[in-house]
């Protein structure tokens, strides 16, 4: 069996998700028992994305540089702020675990994390996906193309072209593709509707979610959604 173990440095708010994988041993710094990391995640001033509208847990497009500057400057001021009532508590003698409490999730924790390669080849399938949160997309792709390509080559090869590079469909974008390749797009569309991907609006169709997944999965395949 390939196992690996890497002694991984990240935010807090991006290490409740990768721990949301639970097929890993892991030993994370508590800091109950050891300072915290003097070191925070911080946000250049265009890279402030927006709330997407279609997913509740994504985002989409950026703020522009000059109004980034301005999350960007109280961002560094309460990485600042915070670090320094959390020294004055230590150093008062307050206990590591209640010390702790205000940090930012921004704050850098260390853990080491020893997964075989099945299920990481699995957590890498989700995390480096696009819908995956930046971040953590970030993190995904370099454990794979820096450390799992070198490590098993051909594994790598084949987890690119058989899962994370393939494609999948549900029953029903088999069944609308099906209706597309035969000519039949009106059957296709009322199909949609039938199903709630598509709702009428004024002049135009709006799609949901589903639909919108699968216009992306149409225009990987050079196929224009029957909506538009």
């Amino acid at each position: 069996m390939c196992e690996i173990k890497l002694h991984v440095r990240t935010p807090m708010d991006c290490w409740r998700q990768w721990i949301r994988h639970r097929t890993a041993n892991v030993n994370e710094c508590s800091t109950r028992y050891s300072i915290a990391i003097d070191t925070a995640q911080t946000t250049a001033p265009d890279q402030w994305r927006f709330q997407a509208k279609d997913n509740r847990q994504g985002s989409a497009g950026y703020l522009s540089a000059e109004d980034g500057e301005r999350f960007s400057r109280s961002e560094r001021e309460i990485i600042a702020a915070t670090r320094q009532v959390y020294q004055e508590r230590l150093e008062a003698g307050i206990a590591r675990e209640q010390a702790r409490k205000d940090l930012p999730l921004s704050t850098y924790t260390e853990a080491y994390w020893k997964i075989d390669l099945h299920n990481l080849l699995h957590f890498l399938e989700l995390r480096m996906a696009e819908a995956a949160q930046y971040e953590i997309r970030q993190y995904a792709r370099a454990i794979g193309f820096e450390i799992v390509s070198q490590w098993v080559p051909l594994a790598w090869e084949a987890f690119l072209d058989y899962r994370f590079g393939a494609m999948s469909l549900s029953q029903m974008e088999v069944e609308v593709l099906a209706l597309l390749h035969a000519g039949r797009q009106t059957e296709a569309i009322e199909e949609m509707r039938d199903k709630k991907w598509l709702k009428r609006e004024a002049d135009a169709w709006k799609p949901s979610r589903e639909a919108c997944e699968f216009a992306a999965k149409l225009q990987r395949l050079g196929l224009t959604p029957p909506w538009e």
